[in-house]
């Protein structure tokens, strides 16, 4: 907390969230004797934050990475990882120290996840993010590695979808690593990134469905 005066404005009102966030759930958790698996969130936050940074350098000195590098970092900043360990915090006994350790080590069907996150985002926003200062997209960096058209690229990007989607149906298959309800975190998380960006960037532009969706859900459900 003291370093954050050394933020710019904008980011010190998010980064005090942020600490007050972390600092009322371990106080929470710690009645639970749970606070523990807060390290695992935290650290996974830290990594996220480090690979913006990466992604804010390249943009920055106008670096174009390598689809290959693209990739490399864009699997950190897709997530899921971040967003599954938090998705843990609050479970009951089945969310034991394994469960954590297993995630943190990116499994096949977390980094099939994050694939598919990337480049469903990438097929969503590319268009709009080259029209400004923003890092080469995903589809920027294939097109100038391949030479190819941005057909052939969106082809290529759905297909690998289609091929991590496999990898998660697969360890999904019984027996399964850890527990159904901690695959059912990254399974549910992943399904919901199609929902995102099915019909254009839902994140950037919550107003498209998204904004609806949640309305559907929260503030005039379907009565059952």
């Amino acid at each position: 907390m003291k370093e954050i005066d050394k933020l710019p404005d904008y980011m010190k009102i998010l980064c005090r969230t942020l600490l007050n966030l972390y600092k009322e759930l371990e106080e929470e958790m710690a009645k639970q004797g749970i606070s523990h698996r807060l390290y695992y969130s935290q650290e996974a936050f830290k990594e996220i934050v480090m690979s913006y940074d990466i992604e804010s350098n390249w943009c920055n000195e106008g670096y174009e990475a390598t689809f290959d590098e693209y990739m490399g970092n864009g699997l950190i900043t897709g997530g899921q990882l971040l967003l599954g360990l938090s998705s843990l915090l609050g479970m009951g006994e089945v969310a034991t120290v394994e469960a954590f350790e297993w995630m943190q080590s990116k499994p096949k069907v977390l980094v099939a996840a994050n694939i598919i996150g990337r480049l469903l985002n990438d097929i969503a926003s590319h268009e709009e993010e080259d029209q400004r200062a923003h890092v080469a997209t995903g589809v920027k960096c294939y097109l100038k590695d391949y030479g190819v058209s941005k057909e052939e690229v969106i082809d290529e990007f759905y297909k690998m979808i289609a091929n991590a989607w496999k990898d998660i149906n697969q360890e999904c298959l019984r027996p399964t690593p850890v527990p159904m309800a901690i695959l059912m975190r990254v399974l549910n998380l992943t399904r919901f990134l199609e929902v995102l960006y099915k019909y254009g960037d839902g994140y950037t532009h919550p107003e498209l469905m998204l904004k609806d969706y949640v309305g559907s859900l929260l503030i005039d459900p379907i009565p059952i």
